[in-house]
C-alpha cells in the first residue's frame, strides 16, 4: 500500500515552485489560478521572495500548499493513493489531493486559517519548543504539572515532540524538561502557540467557514491529526478538521496506524521533501520512502 503524505509549515524554501511553472502548463495554470483566488501574486514571492518574506504566516502555508497540490497534479493519471496524510497544514493539502475538497475550497481555507492564526497570535502571545531525546509521557507529565498554558502540540517522530503555550508555560516546561533529562530543549522562532488552546479564536474564526464548505467522501482513506485514524465518512473529515487547530498532531500516532493499517511505502508530496521522510525512518527504517 502507498501513502502520500503532505508537509506543513517550515518546509518552504526559496525559489519553491519556479521550476514547476517553467516546466508545466498543469503546474503553471495552478500557480495563475492561485493568484486570481488569493488577490496577490503569491507565485511571485516563491519564485522570488526572501526567507524572511516566505516565513510570513499569511504566506508560507498558502505557498506550501500550493507547491504540495501542483506537486500531485503533475503526476497526473499515475497519482493513486491508498492512503494520505497531513502534517498540520499539510491535512488541507492531503483532503484536496484525495478529493474531499476542491482546489479552489482548500485554498480559500488555507488562506483564511492563516490569516485567522495571525490574528490569534497577535492577540494571544505564544511560543513553542522542540522537546528531543525524552519519551512523550514524560514530557506529557511535566506539562500537566506546569501552572500555565502548556501542551504536546507536535508528536514528530519518537524522540521529537514540540510543546506549545504562553511564553512563561513554555519557558518553565523547557527548564524541568532539561533537568528530567532531555537532551535537547530549544524555544523555536514561531509567533505563536500553534496546535494550543491559545489558537481558539483562530478556530472559531475557521468553524464557519470549514462549516460552509462542502466535503466529499475522499478516494482513499484520510489520516487526521486529530486521533490519527483512517477517515471516510465527509462529516466526521469536517469536524475533525475544526478541532485541529486547538489539537496535537498526533503525526507519530499516524505514522504507526499506517503501517499497522498495512502501508508500506511512503512518499512526501511538496515542500522540501525532506522533513516527513525523516519522521518516517525514526518510526520504522524498513519502509522506503521517498518524495515527488
Amino acid at each position: 500500500m502507498k501513502a502520500y503524505v503532505f508537509p506543513g509549515q517550515a518546509s518552504q524554501f526559496e525559489g519553491m515552485g519556479k521550476d514547476m511553472y517553467e516546466s508545466s502548463e498543469v503546474a503553471r495554470a495552478l500557480f495563475e489560478q492561485a493568484n486570481d483566488i488569493l488577490g496577490f501574486r503569491i507565485s511571485d514571492i516563491m519564485f522570488e521572495g526572501s526567507a524572511e518574506e516566505l516565513k510570513q504566516t499569511k504566506v508560507t502555508q498558502p505557498a506550501v500548499f500550493l507547491h504540495s497540490i501542483a506537486k500531485a497534479k503533475m503526476v497526473g493519471d499515475d497519482f493513486h493513493p491508498d492512503a494520505v496524510a497531513g502534517h498540520s497544514l499539510g491535512e488541507f493539502s492531503a483532503l484536496v489531493a484525495s478529493g474531499a475538497l476542491t482546489f479552489e475550497d482548500g485554498l480559500r481555507l488555507v488562506n483564511q486559517r492563516a490569516l485567522a492564526m495571525q490574528k490569534a497570535c497577535e492577540q494571544k502571545p505564544g511560543t513553542m519548543a522542540a522537546i528531543l531525546g525524552l519519551a512523550d509521557d514524560a514530557i506529557e507529565e511535566v506539562c500537566n504539572h506546569i501552572n500555565e498554558t502548556v501542551i504536546p502540540a507536535n508528536y514528530n517522530c519518537p524522540g521529537q515532540l514540540v510543546i506549545s503555550g504562553s511564553v512563561a508555560g513554555v519557558e518553565k516546561a523547557v527548564e524541568v524538561l532539561k533537568e528530567k533529562g532531555a537532551k535537547r530543549a530549544l524555544l523555536l522562532p514561531v509567533g505563536g502557540a500553534f496546535h494550543s488552546p491559545l489558537m481558539q479564536p483562530a478556530q472559531d474564526e475557521l468553524e464557519q467557514a470549514i462549516q460552509q464548505t462542502t466535503f466529499s467522501a475522499p478516494s482513499c482513506a484520510i489520516y487526521q491529526n486529530v486521533d490519527a485514524k483512517a477517515e471516510r465518512d465527509p462529516e466526521a473529515i469536517q469536524k475533525k478538521l475544526i478541532e485541529q487547530l486547538t489539537a496535537p498532531v498526533r503525526w507519530t500516532q499516524t505514522m504507526q496506524q499506517m503501517i499497522a493499517d498495512g502501508v508500506t511505502e511512503f512518499i512526501e508530496v511538496g515542500g522540501n521533501g525532506k522533513t516527513l521522510q525523516g519522521f518516517v525512518k525514526k518510526v520504522d527504517r524498513k519502509f522506503p520512502t521517498s518524495a515527488l
